[in-house]
């Protein structure tokens, strides 16, 4: 192979920073690379990894291999020791050319291969700015990194380390220059987003920083957050919601459960009735908004009864999207040492939970049968609507914004009339 390849695993934040990485390794002059940005929200997701990185150097036998993201932050030796790998850089150290300029040579030991800081050292968040987000007809932003929360049952501030966001003038540059690239929609996307400015002169607020976008950046057409954390959100926001036709209408909830034990041993910082109450008023501001949320299956000591509080607030919500985790402990979490479920139970319990989002999924598509949309056409044959629903857009131009009459659904996807439709 020639040039650098990118395989990126978990959230939207990892698909900006690969982006950030290969233009930082192509200014540097690295040449027949494969870079591996890692995810370390589940075991699985390590595994996963591993299993990429010994598949890319089966098919690029002299290539070098450079594993970084949250797993190598948090898991360095882990991969260190691996043959195939070459190099493991941290969070930190994959964003500047530097880097790759000082990689270490083929045949090196474990320990020379490491090039990992202590993440907490990390005070502040330099601006990165990307031209594109290859593969992707939605653009990302990067607002903020990292976590001042400890829930009992995540890895990742050890991943990222503390909150610290990017400046309000960096982001309205950077989203400036994606528009003028093409971009059609806007993602503002962190670790912890809704703890936006707190480190800031000001103490500005997420609310704050997308209403200051919207306004200084006219020719956003769409703009939408990536994940929030609900206790968190600002009036901004709820403004925002209320008045902004360019604020999609779709919000990504960070709920983990809906039994009040369970989220005080998870360590969260919003009950049940929180939760409820917030979707409540968010529908009542804006009635065509959809929620989605990540929920937990399985957390320890969690009984029967609590599973079915989990799944009764996912009702209550009216939750039109749930992506389930089933709970795996992640060494040094304090969750790890609480007394485990069985496999078997924590599995079953996400086969059940998961049944119950395909259930609330349904019932959302046929909401919307009947109804007429502004879809954005993706790169899959796929679209999604404003609430990001997606759509069969098989043959359609992607990166067009087309006004779709929606005529059914196959229980995954809504399906559209193909006549009197008009691109945007």
């Amino acid at each position: 192979m020639s040039g650098v390849e990118v395989i990126t695993f978990g959230c939207r934040l990892n698909t900006y920073e690969s982006e950030v990485m290969r233009a930082e390794a192509e200014k540097a002059g690295l040449n027949n690379a494969v870079l591996v940005n890692t995810c370390a929200v589940t075991a699985e997701a390590v595994r996963q990894a591993r299993q990429a990185i010994r598949r890319a150097r089966r098919e690029n036998p002299h290539a070098r291999i450079i594993v970084t993201g949250c797993a190598a932050q948090t898991e360095k030796e882990t991969f260190a020791e691996m043959a195939e790998v070459d190099a493991v850089l941290g969070n930190e150290e994959k964003l500047t050319s530097a880097s790759y300029r000082s990689l270490p040579d083929f045949g090196v030991s474990a320990e020379e291969k490491l090039r990992v800081n202590d993440i907490m050292s990390v005070r502040a968040t330099a601006p990165q700015m990307v031209k594109h987000i290859d593969g992707h007809v939605r653009a990302f932003i990067q607002v903020q990194n990292g976590c001042d929360h400890r829930c009992t049952f995540c890895i990742i501030p050890y991943g990222r380390g503390n909150s610290r966001s990017v400046p309000m003038g960096a982001v309205v540059d950077q989203a400036r220059r994606l528009v003028e690239g093409g971009y059609r929609e806007i993602v503002l996307t962190g670790v912890d987003a809704t703890s936006y400015g707190a480190d800031l002169p000001g103490t500005p607020t997420l609310g704050l920083l997308a209403k200051t976008l919207l306004k200084q950046v006219p020719e956003i057409l769409r703009l939408r957050l990536s994940s929030i954390d609900s206790i968190e959100a600002d009036v901004h926001l709820l403004d925002l919601i209320a008045e902004e036709p360019r604020f999609m209408p779709h919000l990504h909830l960070s709920l983990q459960h809906g039994d009040d034990l369970m989220l005080k041993r998870m360590k969260r910082r919003h009950s049940s009735a929180d939760a409820r109450a917030f979707c409540a008023e968010v529908l009542r501001l804006r009635p065509e908004i959809s929620f989605s949320a990540d929920m937990i299956a399985g957390f320890p000591t969690e009984t029967e009864a609590m599973f079915q509080n989990a799944v009764r607030l996912a009702e209550d919500c009216g939750l039109a999207h749930l992506h389930v985790f089933p709970y795996s402990p992640r060494p040094g979490t304090p969750a790890a040492r609480m007394p485990q479920l069985d496999r078997v139970l924590v599995k079953e319990r996400a086969a059940r939970l998961r049944a119950k989002g395909a259930e609330l999924h349904t019932v959302h598509l046929e909401r919307m049968v009947g109804s007429r949309q502004m879809v954005l056409v993706e790169m899959n044959g796929l679209a999604h609507t404003e609430n990001f629903t997606l759509v069969d857009a098989a043959g359609l131009e992607p990166r067009s914004l087309v006004a779709a009459e929606i005529t059914g659904h196959n229980g995954k996807h809504l399906t559209i009339k193909r006549k009197q439709m008009a691109a945007a």
